[in-house]
């Protein structure tokens, strides 16, 4: 995705937010586009998507919600992703008063890709930090890490896997089992670099 469309997404993704905390309304396509132009062929496309909510100057996670799969359009799984990543159950709703104080982040996905292994403990090795995020699936219980995850923490494969399984709720030694599934996929990341400021694609 070119550095332009990333930052048409995150405006869009800032636009949702700030429309749906004062309003709470929920914009739609016309809407969308009498104010950032015509979307291109890659909005209309179904697209997986993240978007990230940071407090900023800290950088401290404030919401992360998506949808991993493309069953949207990517401007509406922007929209639905915004809202939701304002009211992630993990806090509070966010505020009006919060709007200048925070970053907005976008991921946009590529499709998950089931991850072949003879041996479980063979994964570690073939994960690529920096590329990679991750879903676990076992059961009833799932659980996403972006790419960045990795990096931001300093996470090894082993330790990116352990935090994968407790994301889903899952014992920590959950991927060595043979019925566990884990898909990879890869993002290109965008973000502010301050609140309501220039828009920058993230090397990770």
């Amino acid at each position: 995705m070119k550095l332009k469309n990333g930052e048409k997404a995150v405006k869009i993704a800032r636009y949702t937010v700030d429309e749906w905390v004062k309003n709470k309304h929920r914009p739609e396509r016309d809407e969308i586009e009498s104010i950032f132009g015509l979307l291109s062929d890659e909005f209309i496309e179904n697209r997986g998507c993240f978007v990230t909510i940071n407090t900023y100057p800290e950088h401290e996670l404030r919401g992360c919600i998506g949808y991993p799969e493309p069953v949207l359009p990517l401007y509406k799984a922007l929209v639905e992703s915004a809202i939701s990543a304002c009211n992630d159950p993990r806090f509070p709703p966010l505020r009006r008063e919060e709007l200048d104080n925070i970053v907005i982040e976008v991921s946009v996905l590529t499709k998950p890709e089931l991850i072949k292994v003879k041996d479980p403990m063979e994964y570690p090795k073939v994960i690529k930090i920096g590329k990679d995020g991750l879903i676990i699936e076992k059961g009833f219980r799932s659980g996403l890490l972006l790419p960045q995850v990795a990096t931001e923490n300093n996470m090894d494969a082993k330790e990116f896997l352990l935090h994968l399984c407790l994301k889903a709720g899952l014992p920590y030694t959950a991927w060595i089992d043979p019925d566990t599934k884990i898909y990879r996929f890869s993002a290109e990341i965008f973000s502010e670099e301050k609140p309501r400021g220039k828009v920058v694609k993230k090397e990770i």
